[in-house]
């Protein structure tokens, strides 16, 4: 099924002409629970990888003893998304949801035994356009993390792995890759999900405009939201940010988001050049009272069945991750960073 972002409240080049010339194009992935196999692009789904090539983990230093079982998350997931179909969860089933909830421990794992990485996303770029080109021809975009939240110098951040490949040169396989024994948090695990890719407009990050214009478009932004007073609406003004730049969800390309950070360049480690972004893995596909950035598809949809975190990732608290490439040199590392 197709999934199609309404047009935007305003037309925002009327308002502000000169966002003409920045005008830029990204594409949504608009993930959606499925049967994702490793043939097709997915978020969650299983990874087309060789048979004799070593499944990457963590041997990071930290604590990885405790937390949660990828088969009680799933169950747990299956348990709730039945509940709420039918009516709410029954006691019976809150009681196994609080079992299913449950923290474990396995003390034979030291804090530095290898923790097999699970996959976040698989990206053909037969399937998604505007994905950037890899290195050498690639035309497989793989990314897989820890699932832990402990590293770095803030022992809160993520561990990344991407890799890129050429499809067609893997004769045979793995059919089932290694599997943690426990994640450090339930959002860890991303729910299998088919993708419905759509190529939408998108303008630059508000604090990147060029200083005047974005002082024109701050000033008409707090006359609507005085309107909007005025008029004793309880919807959400229309603003710059939120709905009418950049969009909302798991995406390639366009324009990154520094919604928790001012914006900062991000240059090639290897050769300097200012990169772009690759690649976005939202925890949400929607947010705020009006959700905007909601799908036509999703409106006849009954409200409580609604589900603008289909993935069930969690990025940071309920953020998103940008993932940036070298424009001059795919083969160069990426970068990446947390909203």
């Amino acid at each position: 099924m197709t999934r199609t972002t309404p047009p935007r409240p305003v037309h925002v080049e009327k308002l502000f002409p000169k966002l003409g010339a920045l005008r830029g194009v990204t594409t949504r992935l608009h993930p959606r629970p499925g049967s994702p196999d490793a043939s097709v692009s997915s978020v969650g789904g299983p990874l087309l990888w060789p048979a004799d090539e070593p499944w990457p983990v963590c041997t990071e230093p930290h604590k990885r003893s405790s937390g949660y079982r990828v088969a009680d998350i799933r169950r747990g997931r299956q348990v709730l998304a039945d509940a709420w179909a039918r009516d709410r969860p029954n006691d019976e089933e809150r009681v196994l949801l609080k079992e299913l909830g449950r923290r474990h421990r396995e003390r034979d794992i030291a804090d530095g035994d290898p923790i097999p990485l699970i996959g976040l996303v698989q990206l053909y770029r037969r399937d998604v356009p505007g994905l950037l080109p890899g290195p050498d021809g690639c035309d497989l975009l793989q990314v897989l993390w820890c699932p832990f939240e402990a590293h770095g110098p803030s022992r809160h951040s993520l561990a990344l792995h991407v890799r890129w490949r050429h499809s067609d040169q893997i004769a045979v396989p793995l059919d089932a890759p290694p599997q943690p024994m426990l994640v450090g948090f339930e959002g860890a695990v991303a729910e299998p999900c088919v993708l419905h890719p759509e190529q939408v407009v998108t303008y630059p990050y508000a604090g990147s405009l060029p200083t005047r214009l974005w002082r024109r478009i701050d000033a008409w932004e707090k006359a609507e939201e005085r309107k909007a007073e005025k008029r004793g609406l309880d919807d959400e003004p229309v603003t710059y940010h939120h709905d009418l730049s950049i969009p909302q969800g798991c995406r390639v390309g366009g324009f990154p988001s520094w919604h928790t950070t001012d914006p900062h360049p991000v240059n090639c480690e290897t050769c300097a050049a200012p990169m772009v972004l690759l690649l976005t893995v939202d925890s949400s596909e929607w947010s705020g009272a009006n959700g905007s950035w909601m799908p036509t598809e999703e409106w006849d949809v009954a409200e409580h069945l609604r589900d603008r975190c289909p993935t069930q990732l969690t990025i940071g608290r309920d953020g998103l991750l940008n993932i940036f490439a070298c424009p001059t040199e795919p083969g160069h590392p990426h970068r990446w960073s947390l909203q």
